[in-house]
């Protein structure tokens, strides 16, 4: 693949409900401090890219609320709709396609001024399944507990990731929900649906993020440190939920294995310095690491109570805090790129993994990881 970098981002804090912004002041925000980050102005800019979700926006055309924030004016200018990760591979490839050097990419969600359940519900084929009452937390639950009962993970091992991300995100100044738990505490809290708690769900969330994408040669004109694409790739199972073994996630480890592949990582599991993983829900991150081969199969929970995915374990997975600490629902996968590039910067902050050289982002669309988007990004070209 042609040498490809990021060369800017820009998040705004996630909150529980930005109720003096609307979309178009967060992309503002978003997107000036991405600017700011690259050392460039929108008039260096070529294309732009937003990523929103009319459902979740509330309104059709829902990127024309965030064009004239994010610099569309007299440029070209695409709209993805999905997880923020997809409108970045449609970004990277107009970069590919040789007709642009920079692309700006913005993604943004307001869980806040949205009912959840209703949207996640309309996902669900009308005739068969949507009357049933699924949403997504049910449709998880059940998914959950196939992956458990397949792999004999506890649900002491779920609690554990919720305690690790919300401690972790106590070092996040972005982040939502920075809590001090033990396994316990999510244990005892309100089950949503067998087996998860309160405190195995990521929150409801208001953000966006926004970054820069350049080929080689516009990334060397910018004074900003460039972050090289390594490898990338997305790809999508059945829709149907009885179509596929929910209990494995297949179009995960097709997508990890090609962008590992195009990367040259052989071992993604010992190579990765730092992982940022999409963790709607507590079980979703020891799924996601097993399905991407960042640890062996049915081992994750394990791995997990052993300190494996700790900020000073051999993977630190979702150093930021992750969704369980603030979820945002079109912007997640965005910023979980954004946090690798602030990590393979040195620029985490507290959070910060010493000698992190190498990282994988993750971001998700659909029922029950129907579709996973995977990034592997290098300090080094």
């Amino acid at each position: 693949m042609d040498h490809t970098a990021i060369i800017g981002v820009g998040m705004t804090r996630i909150e529980a409900n930005k109720l003096s912004d609307t979309f178009a002041d967060m992309a503002w925000e978003a997107v000036n401090l991405a600017l700011t980050d690259a050392g460039i102005t929108m008039d260096e800019i070529d294309n732009v890219v937003t990523t929103s979700n009319d459902f979740w926006d509330g309104r059709t055309i829902s990127c024309m609320a965030v064009s004239d924030a994010s610099g569309a004016r007299h440029k070209n200018v695409s709209c993805v709709e999905g997880d923020g990760t997809f409108g970045a591979f449609y970004g990277l490839t107009r970069i590919l396609s040789g007709a642009y050097g920079t692309t700006l990419i913005t993604a943004h969600s307001k869980g806040s001024e949205s009912v959840s359940s209703l949207i996640t519900n309309a996902a669900f084929d009308p005739i068969y399944e949507r009357v049933l009452g699924l949403d997504m937390i049910t449709a998880c639950a059940m998914q959950a507990r196939a992956y458990m009962h397949r792999t004999g993970t506890t649900s002491e091992q779920l609690a554990t990731v919720s305690v690790k991300n919300h401690g972790n995100a106590l070092k996040n100044p972005l982040a939502q929900l920075p809590l001090s738990l033990c396994v316990d505490d999510v244990l005892q809290s309100e089950m949503i649906a067998d087996p998860l708690h309160k405190l195995d769900c990521s929150p409801v969330s208001d953000a966006c993020c926004a970054i820069i994408i350049a080929s080689e040669e516009r990334a060397g004109r910018y004074p900003s440190k460039p972050v090289w694409i390594k490898g990338v790739s997305f790809c999508a199972d059945a829709y149907y939920l009885g179509d596929r073994d929910l209990s494995r996630a297949r179009s995960l480890t097709q997508a990890a294995q090609n962008a590992f592949k195009m990367a040259g990582v052989t071992n993604p599991a010992r190579e990765m310095d730092v992982a940022e993983i999409y963790d709607a829900f507590t079980y979703q991150e020891l799924m996601w690491l097993e399905a991407m081969g960042l640890c062996e199969d049915s081992m994750a929970g394990i791995l997990l109570e052993r300190g494996d995915f700790n900020l000073n374990g051999r993977l630190p997975v979702n150093p930021s805090g992750g969704l369980l600490s603030g979820h945002p629902v079109i912007a997640a996968g965005l910023i979980r790129m954004a946090e690798v590039v602030k990590q393979l910067r040195g620029e985490a902050g507290a959070y910060q993994i010493d000698s992190a050289r190498r990282g994988v982002a993750h971001g998700v669309n659909g029922l029950c990881g129907q579709s996973h988007c995977v990034w592997v990004l290098d300090k080094e070209k």
